[in-house]
């Protein structure tokens, strides 16, 4: 097209920059994973491989870019990427960002997919993906805010979805009354039932499941309190 009469469509082309000087969450997710995970029958309430597959995936995408990337947190089908204020990849564009880490998230998911499951077989008609979103935080606070607000996130989900998926499996109950019994219940509520009634000690479950994962820039992966260790995370940023 280069010095041709239909150039000028370039004109209609936008490009939404990000703030410069700000930290960037791209936050990626699985597209109808509720499906995807039936159809390839993950274990409820937690796929610990499943889990491990997400993990890796990050944390080659966290490897790739470790000079632009402080860390990134994981939960179930989601895992969001704190991308340093001075970052300056794809000069800040938008789309280009959110576009890049889903497809690569995608791609490197579809690669690793048997050596987590190497006895089920990626079917064409159901097929991961991701998308992605890209928010700017003006400051260290309000990005530590995020991380916390992604790990409060990750223990009332599991709680619950511990509580629900073991009423179920162990106790018989419909899903319609499963979630009747839970509805309302609080925090110890939910311990009480999964201790008294389904004889599990949700203390005992896996980190990974109750605390999510944390990947540092240097590729470890870690199970931790992300409430009590924030400003730890976040020294020298």
């Amino acid at each position: 097209m280069a010095n041709s009469r239909f150039e000028y469509v370039r004109e209609f082309e936008v490009h939404d920059t990000l703030l410069p000087q700000t930290y960037i969450v791209v936050r990626i997710d699985g597209k109808s994973f509720h499906q995807f995970s039936k159809y390839y029958e993950f274990d409820k309430p937690n796929d610990e491989a499943a889990l491990k597959l997400m993990n890796s995936c990050a944390k080659n995408v966290v490897l790739k870019y470790s000079s632009d990337i402080i860390m990134a947190f994981g939960e179930s089908d989601e895992y969001s990427f704190i991308l340093k204020k001075e970052c300056v990849l794809y000069q800040r564009r938008k789309d280009k960002l959110s576009t890049l880490f889903a497809t690569l998230f995608t791609a490197n998911y579809v690669a690793l997919w048997p050596k987590f499951f190497p006895d089920k077989s990626l079917h064409y008609k159901h097929l991961p993906c991701f998308d992605a979103r890209c928010i700017s935080y003006p400051n260290l606070q309000t990005i530590k805010d995020y991380l916390c607000w992604r790990f409060v996130d990750t223990h009332i989900n599991n709680l619950y979805n511990t509580a629900f998926w073991n009423l179920v499996i162990k106790c018989g109950l419909t899903t319609q009354q499963a979630e009747q019994k839970l509805c309302g219940t609080l925090s110890s509520d939910k311990h009480e039932i999964l201790f008294s009634e389904c004889g599990v000690n949700y203390n005992n479950e896996q980190e990974m499941f109750k605390k999510g994962s944390l990947i540092t820039s240097k590729g470890e992966i870690l199970h931790v309190d992300v409430v009590k260790k924030i400003d730890e995370l976040f020294d020298g940023y």
